[in-house]
């Protein structure tokens, strides 16, 4: 059974375990190894971990199952003071890719969306991720594009997408 643990700035070692371990696979043939190195320093060192729980509202849960890590969820709820909640990132360790854990991490935002008064679930996913189709399958929908720069020469080609949410009642 997976179970689901709220991180703290306690569990930065283990985000930044699945991160790197995830990270070369997902995007090892949509981006270079410069950008992946780049981009895992910029989100995920110690101290961008500690600011973004801290300091910038980012909620962190960790799936965990028999005393493993599998993978994690970061979001964030009324998003720019709206009624979304964003998902900054989600990651499953390869390992642990197609036993589901996904589906329960985004369950659980939902979850604490829809008992937030959150309308809408909003991510980003890279262009050329085949997490696109995951995403699809759980009721997710494409309604833009945005190319974000990252610094360095380097940008985030993603798309954007949404998931409405039905009201708890």
């Amino acid at each position: 059974m997976i179970d689901i643990v709220i991180a703290s700035t306690s569990h930065i070692a283990d985000i930044r375990k699945i991160a790197f371990q995830t990270w070369p696979v997902t995007f090892g043939n949509i981006l270079s190894t410069e950008q992946i190195d780049y981009m895992l320093e910029m989100m995920y060192s110690p101290a961008s971990l500690q600011k973004q729980i801290e300091e910038h509202g980012h909620c962190f849960a960790l799936a965990v199952e028999e005393g493993q890590y599998l993978g994690f969820v970061s979001y964030e709820l009324h998003y720019r003071t709206s009624n979304v909640t964003k998902i900054h990132k989600i990651y499953v360790s390869p390992e642990a890719q197609g036993k589901g854990v996904g589906k329960v991490l985004l369950g659980y935002v939902e979850t604490e969306a829809r008992k937030n008064g959150d309308r809408k679930l909003a991510l980003n996913v890279n262009k050329y991720n085949e997490a696109e189709h995951f995403y699809h399958k759980l009721g997710f929908e494409c309604v833009g594009t945005e190319d974000i720069d990252i610094g360095s020469g380097f940008l985030m080609e993603d798309k954007i997408m949404e998931k409405k949410l039905a009201t708890l009642d």
